[in-house]
C-alpha cells in the first residue's frame, strides 16, 4: 500500500525525523490558509499523487507569495499530471501539500527497500539527489552505493560511516547522518515498509540534513498490525478493479494487454502471461485466486476480469493441487451465467478433481475452448481474439 507525501512525511515525523514543516490542503483556500499560517517568505505548492516525476510534469512549484500560492494551486488541484510513472493517461491531483521553502546546498538520494538476496533491509545512496535513479543507475552505476543491515544488529557505527562517506559528508552532517540513519531504519522496521525513499536528501544551508521529499509504501500482508496505516489509503489513487479484488483477497493487478488472466499461483501466473506474451498478444491483467479459492471468490475473479473493456479474450489457467478443479469450474460457470460471455474463453485445468471440472464446463452448455495444457491454452487464446478482431 502506497501513501501520500504529506502522509509518508507524518509517519516519519513520529520517529523524530527532520522534515519541512507543511499542510495539506483538499481546496485553493485550504492551500492559501496553509501559507498564511506558516509564514514566508517562500512556500513549495505540491501536487500529491502516488507518482513520482511531479516535478517535471509542473505539479510541484516554489512560489515567493501569496498571490502566487492562489494560483499555482488553481492551476494545479483538480488538474491530471503525466509523469513517467502514471502511464498515458495521467492522474487527477486531488489533494496539495504546502511547505515552507528550504534553502538547498546539495542534494542525495537515500532510500531503504528489502533485499530478498540477503533477506535484509538495504540502504541505497548516491551523491545524484533530485534526478531519476533509474537514469543514475543505468548510466552512472558508480555513483550508487548499496549496504545492507543485519536484523540482529539494526544500524550500527559503520553503517553511518558507509553512508557518510559515499556521500562526502564532513564530520558536522556525518553527526547527523549517525541520528537520522537510525530512525529513518526503525520507521522502516516498525511500520512495516517495503519501501522508504527520500529523494531528495538534502544539505541546507545552514548546514543541516532534512528530507526533503518522501515516497512510502507498506507490506500489504503487514497491515492488520498497523490499523493507524490503512487509514492512510487513498482509494481514489487506486484502479476500481484492484480495490475490488482486495475485498475478496485476491491477487490482481491491472496491466495494458487484451488477453484476462485466471491462473491459481504466482509463479504459474508470470508463466502464463509470458506464454501469452510468446504467441504475439499481451496479457490484461495479473490475477492469482491462490490455493484455497471458493466459488464465490472464482466468481468475483471472473466479474472482475470481464470488467476490463481491454478484455478481449480470457485465459483460465488451473493447475489444482489445493485448488480443486470442480470448484473453479462452478465458480465459472456461475460466473459466466450471471454476467453473460461476450469475449472467447479458454479453460486449461490439470490437477485435483479435473475431470470432474471438465464434466462440469461441458455439461453448462457454455461457449467455452478446452486446452490440452498451457501452450495449446495460449495459442488458442491468442488465435481466437485475433480471429474475433
Amino acid at each position: 500500500m502506497n501513501i501520500h507525501e504529506y502522509q509518508a512525511k507524518a509517519v516519519l515525523r513520529e520517529f523524530g525525523v527532520p522534515v519541512p514543516r507543511g499542510i495539506a490542503a483538499f481546496s485553493v483556500d485550504e492551500a492559501v490558509k496553509a501559507a498564511e499560517q506558516m509564514g514566508g517568505p517562500v512556500w513549495v505548492v505540491k501536487a500529491q499523487i502516488h507518482a513520482g516525476g511531479r516535478g517535471k510534469a509542473g505539479g510541484v512549484k516554489v512560489v515567493k507569495s501569496i498571490d502566487d500560492v492562489r494560483k499555482e494551486s488553481t492551476r494545479i488541484l483538480g488538474s491530471t499530471l503525466v509523469t513517467h510513472q502514471t502511464g498515458p493517461k495521467g492522474k487527477q491531483v486531488n489533494r496539495l501539500y504546502i511547505e515552507e521553502g528550504s534553502a538547498i546546498d546539495k542534494e542525495f538520494y537515500l532510500s531503504m527497500l528489502i533485499d530478498r538476496e540477503s533477506s535484509r533491509v538495504a540502504i541505497v545512496v548516491s551523491t545524484e539527489g533530485g534526478m531519476n535513479i533509474e537514469e543514475v543507475a543505468h548510466d552512472t552505476p558508480e555513483k550508487i552505493l548499496t549496504i545492507t543491515v543485519d536484523p540482529a544488529t539494526g544500524i550500527m557505527p559503520h553503517h553511518v560511516r558507509s553512508v557518510s562517506r559515499a556521500l562526502n559528508l564532513d564530520a558536522e552532517l556525518g553527526k547527523q547522518m549517525g541520528s537520522l540513519l537510525p530512525k529513518l531504519y526503525k520507521a522502516f522496521v516498525d511500520k512495516d515498509m517495503s519501501l522508504l525513499e527520500i529523494n531528495p536528501l538534502v544539505v541546507t544551508r545552514d548546514r543541516k540534513l532534512i528530507c526533503l521529499d518522501a515516497k512510502v509504501g507498506f507490506d500489504g500482508n503487514a497491515l492488520y498490525r498497523h490499523p493507524d496505516i490503512v487509514e492512510l489509503r487513498d482509494e481514489s489513487e487506486e484502479d476500481e478493479k484492484e480495490i475490488e479484488a482486495s475485498k475478496f483477497d485476491l491477487n490482481y493487478i491491472s496491466l495494458d494487454g487484451s488477453i484476462g488472466c485466471m491462473v491459481n499461483g504466482a509463479g504459474l501466473a508470470m508463466a502464463t502471461m509470458d506464454i501469452i506474451k510468446l504467441y504475439g498478444m499481451a496479457p490484461a491483467n495479473f490475477l492469482d485466486v491462490g490455493g484455497g479459492a471458493t466459488k464465490e471468490k472464482v466468481t468475483a475473479a471472473f466479474k472482475i476480469i470481464t470488467a476490463d473493456p481491454n478484455v478481449k479474450g480470457i485465459l483460465i489457467n488451473i493447475f489444482g493441487g489445493i485448488m480443486k478443479c470442480d470448484v473453479i469450474a462452478e465458480g465459472v460457470v456461475a460466473a459466466v451465467k450471471e454476467v453473460g460471455l461476450k469475449v472467447p474463453l479458454v479453460v486449461r485445468l490439470e490437477g485435483t478433481n479435473v475431470e470432474l471440472g471438465k464434466e462440469i464446463i461441458r455439461d453448462s452448455g457454455l461457449n467455452v475452448v478446452s486446452a490440452d495444457d498451457l501452450d495449446d491454452a495460449a495459442q488458442k487464446v491468442v488465435a481466437a481474439v485475433k480471429k474475433a478482431a
